[in-house]
């Protein structure tokens, strides 16, 4: 990112998709900081990025010395002061406005004027979330997929208040790492997040009413609609928790045609919440 004029990058939370963006970021040239503050998520996400730049360059995609510079690009910390200096901020944490209204509270003092804030949310409202914070027109959603490394879409969705500096951002970054973007007005569930509820929920309906296995609903979604993940696999990597508060929201916002099925419902009470938990449709304890 030599023509950039984005130095640093600043991720908050190192989950499944901060630790990938963070990469995503790190990979595009920046200066990545790493904000979250269970000390255990830090240490799983250095474990798995590690992994991923191994696979990258037994892959070809990139040499000794490129994976030695993104490792070294990132830096890791519990404290949003970490954020200090960053021209844009990508927000990962949990699915929750006051989870996420908290944390804009406390990372204004931290931001240059100009610092952009993108949240990763996939359903929640961006016009709610940026009047959260303190700088509406420099807010807007970044919603990457999962895995980040792999999945070339970025969806910029725009808020009411968001101003044409904030996408210009947005867009030079994502460009940056390599991805595609689309321009989505806010709305809840977006396009993507939409179009994915409502067909996750749909095998839950299909699987529950006894239509197909799981193995064999996700093979012919795969083979017979060129999907590259199965509804089930998808929903095991996302989470089964995540996905039931967006079929939750997209239901009091958008009607009963995103109403979770009773069987999602009971897997996420029994504490099958996918890949995190060891079980979701599937088992990964073996």
């Amino acid at each position: 990112m030599s023509h950039s004029s984005v130095r640093k990058v600043a991720v908050i939370g190192a989950g499944i998709m901060g630790r990938g963006i963070a990469l995503a970021a790190a990979r595009a040239g920046c200066e990545t900081h790493v904000v979250e503050p269970m000390a255990a998520a830090i240490g799983s996400a250095q474990e798995e990025l590690t992994k991923i730049l191994a696979r990258s360059r037994e892959k070809g995609e990139m040499d000794e010395a490129q994976a030695k510079r993104a490792r070294e690009a990132i830096s890791w910390g519990e404290g949003l002061e970490g954020a200090q200096g960053a021209d844009l901020v990508i927000e990962a944490a949990p699915e929750s406005v006051e989870v996420k209204a908290d944390i804009y509270r406390k990372l204004a003092p931290h931001l240059p004027a100009h610092g952009v804030i993108a949240t990763n949310t996939s359903a929640l409202s961006i016009t709610e979330l940026a009047a959260t914070s303190d700088r509406p027109g420099l807010f807007l959603g970044m919603h990457f997929f999962n895995p980040v490394h792999r999945m070339r879409l970025v969806e910029l969705v725009r808020g009411l208040e968001t101003q044409e500096p904030a996408l210009q951002v947005a867009e030079e970054v994502a460009k940056a790492m390599g991805k595609e973007t689309v321009l989505v007005r806010e709305s809840p569930g977006f396009v993507t997040s939409r179009v994915n509820a409502l067909i996750g929920n749909e095998a839950f309906a299909m699987l529950e009413t006894g239509v197909a296995s799981p193995r064999d609903i996700d093979k012919a979604l795969k083979l017979g609609l060129n999907h590259p993940m199965g509804p089930f696999e998808l929903v095991d990597l996302v989470g089964l928790d995540t996905r039931l508060s967006i079929l939750e929201y997209l239901q009091r916002t958008l009607g009963d045609r995103f109403r979770p099925s009773p069987l999602l419902v009971q897997y996420v009470k029994a504490g099958r919440l996918g890949r995190k938990a060891g079980r979701g449709v599937y088992d990964y304890t073996s």
